[in-house]
């Protein structure tokens, strides 16, 4: 079953942001849209590379009222030491979440039970908490922030453009389409 158009699960845990230690819950998400990106571990050789994509984008993504959520299956004080560490994860200004429980990781279908690590999950969020967007892949892959900006402007414009959509590769500010049986076999 998909999980496009569900509410994100009631949780609460402890993120590292911003020198400190901090509750993140489905609670606190709510009022603004969430981008959650989960990845395998801290001090693993492609997650810090996506963290410093993140961290070089988080401009764009506080421009669109989104907070970024790097989540890993450790816990916040790991998530500390990395930041403090790691140059590029140094770079990070949003919260990097602990789930050493694994019941994000479970909840959001990423977990992997043989090796207690998430796949590389990527969830846009609305307002309102509903999952609008998903990407999951094999962690040998890394992804593309810009990718997943392009995907949180079109969920957020057709949010508030009830009855247009946003064709292929569409980039903010151009033209959408409006689904309607004059367009059925003429695209």
């Amino acid at each position: 079953m998909s999980l496009i158009n569900t509410s994100i699960p009631s949780f609460k845990t402890t993120a590292f942001h911003n020198g400190k230690f901090v509750e993140v819950s489905d609670a606190s998400m709510k009022g603004k849209w969430s981008v959650i990106v989960f990845m395998p571990a801290a001090f693993t050789f492609n997650c810090p590379t996506e963290v410093e994509d993140a961290a070089n984008n988080y401009g764009e993504f506080q421009k669109a009222n989104a907070e970024v959520y790097i989540v890993t299956t450790d816990t916040h004080f790991s998530h500390k030491v990395w930041h403090e560490t790691s140059p590029a994860v140094g770079k990070a200004k949003f919260p990097l979440v602990g789930d050493p429980t694994h019941t994000l990781s479970r909840a959001f279908g990423v977990h992997i039970d043989a090796e207690g690590l998430a796949l590389r999950g990527t969830f846009i969020v609305n307002p309102e908490g509903v999952i609008k967007t998903l990407e999951i892949h094999d962690n040998a892959i890394a992804r593309d922030t810009g990718e997943t900006l392009r995907k949180l402007k079109a969920a957020q414009f057709v949010a508030s453009h009830p009855g247009e959509v946003c064709p292929a590769k569409w980039k903010e500010g151009e033209k959408t389409l409006k689904p309607s049986l004059d367009l059925v076999g003429k695209i």
